[in-house]
């Protein structure tokens, strides 16, 4: 069965619920694609799942930083796909209101010595699942905030 339905300005497709009704594990989540109707012109997730997210309809397997009109795929990380200090650096470069870090599939919070760049220059910032990053990003770009979403995949 195919659901619809409307979340913040969004339409929901769950397909892989559809296509596998049992319940999912700890630690995963359904692949979703999601429909940003007022946000044009700006870049948006538009669906998501294990290993990769698209934008505007563009998939990207691999760590990235989205900001509404750039999407930035060279982002400082360890070779562990870590958050480091530089990484953190880049991220208060923008000078967004709220930058959100998605940390994968569950929601990890970084040791706050990475995170000292962004205190310091006094950059807002949410550490959530990449997911939830997806989401709250999409809302955010509709309601035309100043936001960055640091995504890892």
């Amino acid at each position: 069965m195919f659901r619809r339905k409307k979340v913040h300005g969004a339409t929901v497709s769950d397909t892989d619920q559809a296509a596998n009704p049992k319940r999912l594990r700890a630690g995963t989540y359904p692949a979703l694609k999601l429909h940003l109707s007022n946000a044009p012109g700006r870049l948006t997730v538009t669906a998501y799942g294990a290993g990769y997210v698209e934008i505007n309809g563009e998939r990207h397997q691999s760590s990235l930083i989205l900001l509404p009109g750039q999407v930035h795929t060279d982002w400082p990380l360890d070779p562990d796909n870590r958050l480091t200090p530089e990484a953190m650096r880049v991220l208060s470069r923008f000078e967004a209101e709220i930058v959100l870090i998605g940390t994968g599939n569950v929601q990890r919070f970084p040791d706050p010595a990475v995170l000292r760049p962004l205190i310091d220059a006094g950059t807002g910032f949410e550490i959530m699942s990449t997911p939830a990053a997806c989401r709250t990003y999409n809302i955010l770009v509709a309601e035309d905030r100043k936001v960055v979403a640091a995504l890892l995949l």
